[in-house]
């Protein structure tokens, strides 16, 4: 796994490693069983303080994602990954992507898109359940 940091996302360093553990872990590519990378493997691919790894690592054990083993590293306990039926909805977000980034979107804009939307569509399917 590597991780990414956004020094200029406005969300704490730890934290952002949580999310991306939390989305390997749903999308499949950390497995059970999978080890996660040494802090100081971490460390030295983005140049953050260790505790920051060793305080996200503390969390995910804490939420029992990962358990910490001395001498041997830290390893996934669950995933968070559920099936997927459609392998065509990535392909179509990936075109949608695709599109956003060559009219000019920026991450920031693409993100907000991606939530509103998202939360419009949850609360539709909300509003239906209770009909």
């Amino acid at each position: 796994m590597e991780f990414r940091i956004d020094r200029r996302a406005g969300v704490p360093t730890y934290l952002q490693l949580v999310n991306q553990v939390r989305r390997a872990l749903r999308l499949g590519t950390l497995q059970v069983g999978d080890r996660l990378p040494t802090a100081k493997a971490v460390v030295e691919q983005t140049a953050i303080n260790p505790n920051t790894v060793l305080k996200a690592y503390r969390e995910l054990e804490r939420d029992g994602l990962v358990e910490a083993r001395p001498g041997s590293g830290t390893f996934v306990l669950r995933s968070l990954a559920r099936p997927h039926d459609d392998p065509a909805l990535r392909t179509d977000l990936e075109a949608w992507m695709r599109r956003a980034v060559q009219a000019g979107l920026d991450r920031e804009d693409i993100d907000a898109l991606i939530v509103d939307v998202r939360d419009c569509a949850l609360a539709d399917r909300l509003k239906g359940e209770h009909r």
